[in-house]
């Protein structure tokens, strides 16, 4: 299964963000669960894939964590693979995100398609798997 939501960052600053990162890698390693988080200053992004159980329970404790707020579920399909079957977590630093700030401000997030959702995690899937490659 995998879920892809957005969340507003509460009090966004390298620290916070290395908290989630090793918090999420720890867990999702005991969990069975893989992803990726994309984030800037105004908005994180990110994917969970694993059991139906164990990503719905990750996204449900991520709902409480009061770093993320405004928690919006923006694709929760079933899935044949992983995109990122290697990551416990990916960082995604390079802001694969391709809306800007008005356009989230002005309500993007609930019109966008969730194929291009998903495209954009396809995309970060393939090239950190081309990275890894070399």
């Amino acid at each position: 299964m995998q879920i892809i939501y957005a969340s507003q960052p509460f009090g966004f600053d390298s620290a916070t963000l290395n908290s989630i990162l090793n918090e999420a890698r720890r867990c999702n390693s005991r969990d069975g669960i893989t992803g990726a988080l994309v984030c800037r200053h105004d908005i994180y992004v990110q994917l969970l894939e694993g059991s139906s159980e164990a990503v719905n329970a990750t996204f449900m404790r991520i709902c409480g964590d009061d770093r993320h707020a405004g928690v919006k579920k923006l694709v929760s399909r079933r899935v044949s693979y992983r995109f990122f079957g290697k990551w416990a977590m990916l960082h995604d630093p390079k802001i694969s995100i391709i809306w800007n700030q008005r356009q989230i401000k002005d309500g993007i997030l609930d019109r966008i398609p969730q194929s291009e959702i998903t495209g954009m995690f396809r995309s970060i899937s393939l090239r950190s798997n081309l990275e890894n490659l070399e």
